[in-house]
């Protein structure tokens, strides 16, 4: 394993660090991971800090498990709509949990840290605080801190944690949070989801197509960030699938009775009524994982985010020695748009310190993301397609977007016209299945002729959606992009119908 041994620290010392790096990156998951390669590809030293497991939620309790557990039902779906598949498949509840398993490691980071070795980065087991300006203590599980000094960076990317509104009796009730959900061994009779986000919609779709009686109360419409019909689909699609789903649900309430199960109270309609359950799970949004960094020593406020500018240089921290990527700046919710800005905090590092062991700027470029350059999170946005961030929902249907949704679109001021297509209409769809069905929409800035926006609501509909990125992102101009031509039969050639109909 990577590391080094910890010792006891006098902290009344500070100028007698037990160890100092040229970066010390605080989270080891994707998006740390992502910033501790980059800043060390020219030559500096770098320490990355965890108390868990190296590769952090996405790995282990998020993105694999939860899309692990989602695969079983999208691949019945697919094959019960293919006239002539005369087997009925089923889930074994046991198969799938086991194959989770494999996917996770066993909740085993060997292989993770085994890349950190070969990476030339060096692991430090334990919670990262800060102390001081380039400080830190790293507190291990048997209570021995090492004082680590930082050269020249420390970068934050300990990523979120899940939200448990005040609700009476919700916190007694020792609810799921998403970590217990996608590391369940056993499949509840009933469930309660409280939440109507992506984690609320993905767990119910996993539960039900398991087995479980599935009930999700959601305070507004499923999927507020997408657009309206998407969300709708995806509330048909559930209770198709034999879920309750009930929209304006007002929580009050929740009792876990002494049989294990749990009662849960709720308003609609200026009605209050109940449910019961064996399970409930909350999951109603995460917030930045900020409380116990030590942000008071460096004076910023514990348990906000932490607001970063264009080069992701925490604000408010003089300096420009702490940068902060990913769910911890507020304005990255995704483990790939997370990734990408590590990836551009770790050249920016790079660029100023690499070529200098003295901390000096180099001479070449210190902001591979320049004012002019499309940065995908909102608050640097300057034109509508640096908003470019992506989501894709593992739901049945998936949903899948990029950029604005023609509300925020026009909320900008942007005069817009939206297009959309059927995917049944195409002819990829019919070979595909029986009943294939979705659609497609794309929201034009009338003004320039480009993309800004676009969703897809279907079977694989994620996988349709990295055109479409690159059209935000590229401002293809749609006369352009009239002459990418997608492959008969696709689903793909959903683009030419999408075209025809705004340019023709």
């Amino acid at each position: 394993m990577a590391g080094m041994t910890a010792t006891t620290v006098n902290l009344d010392a500070p100028d007698a660090p037990d160890a100092t790096y040229d970066v010390v990156v605080i989270g080891a998951g994707p998006v740390g991971e992502n910033v501790a390669d980059r800043a060390s590809r020219t030559g500096l030293s770098v320490a990355i800090v965890e108390a868990r497991l190296v590769g952090g939620s996405c790995s282990y309790w998020a993105c694999m498990p939860s899309k692990t557990l989602l695969r079983p039902g999208a691949v019945i779906a697919a094959a019960r709509d293919v006239p002539g598949v005369t087997v009925d498949p089923t889930i074994d509840a046991a198969e799938v949990f086991a194959w989770r398993d494999r996917v996770v490691h066993g909740w085993d980071d060997a292989g993770q840290v085994e890349w950190l070795d070969g990476a030339g980065l060096t692991l430090l087991r334990g919670r990262g605080r800060l102390v001081g300006e380039r400080r830190l203590t790293v507190t291990a599980e048997d209570g021995t801190t090492t004082l680590v000094e930082a050269r020249h960076a420390v970068v934050v990317s300990t990523g979120s944690s899940p939200i448990v509104p005040p609700v009476p009796g919700l916190l007694e009730a020792e609810p799921w949070t998403s970590e217990d959900a996608t590391a369940a061994h056993d499949v509840p009779g009933s469930l309660v989801v409280i939440g109507g986000g992506v984690v609320g919609v993905e767990m119910a779709t996993v539960f039900s197509a398991l087995g479980s009686a599935v009930t999700v109360l959601s305070r507004g419409p499923l999927l507020g960030g997408a657009e309206p019909w998407a969300g709708e689909a995806v509330r048909d699609a559930l209770r198709a699938a034999g879920a309750d789903v009930v929209i304006g649900a007002d929580l009050r309430r929740v009792e876990r009775r002494e049989d294990g199960s749990v009662a849960v109270t709720y308003a609609h309609d200026g009605v209050e009524r109940a449910v019961e359950a064996d399970e409930l799970l909350v999951a109603i949004g995460r917030k930045p994982a900020t409380d116990d960094l030590g942000l008071d020593a460096v004076g910023l406020e514990a348990g906000r985010p932490l607001a970063v500018d264009r080069q992701t240089l925490v604000e408010g921290v003089d300096g420009a020695w702490l940068h902060a990527t990913g769910d911890v700046t507020g304005e990255v919710g995704t483990t790939h748009q997370g990734k990408y800005q590590g990836r551009v905090t770790g050249d920016v590092i790079a660029a100023r310190f690499g070529a200098d062991t003295d901390g000096a700027p180099t001479d070449g470029d210190p902001a591979p993301a320049p004012d002019d350059a499309p940065v995908p999170w909102s608050r640097y946005a300057t034109t509508a397609n640096d908003a470019a961030q992506t989501q894709v929902v593992f739901t049945e249907p998936q949903v899948a977007w990029v950029g604005r949704t023609e509300q925020a679109a026009r909320d900008a001021g942007l005069e817009v016209r939206v297009v959309r297509c059927e995917l049944a209409d195409v002819a990829g769809a019919t070979v595909a299945g029986e009943h294939y069905g979705g659609r497609a929409q794309i929201v034009v800035d009338e003004a320039r002729r480009v993309i800004v926006g676009a969703t897809f609501v279907g079977p694989d509909a994620g996988e349709m959606l990295h055109a479409a990125t690159i059209a935000v992102v590229g401002e293809v101009p749609l006369d352009r992009l009239w002459h990418a031509v997608p492959a008969y039969p696709t689903v793909s050639e959903v683009w030419l119908r999408l075209l025809e109909a705004y340019l023709l």
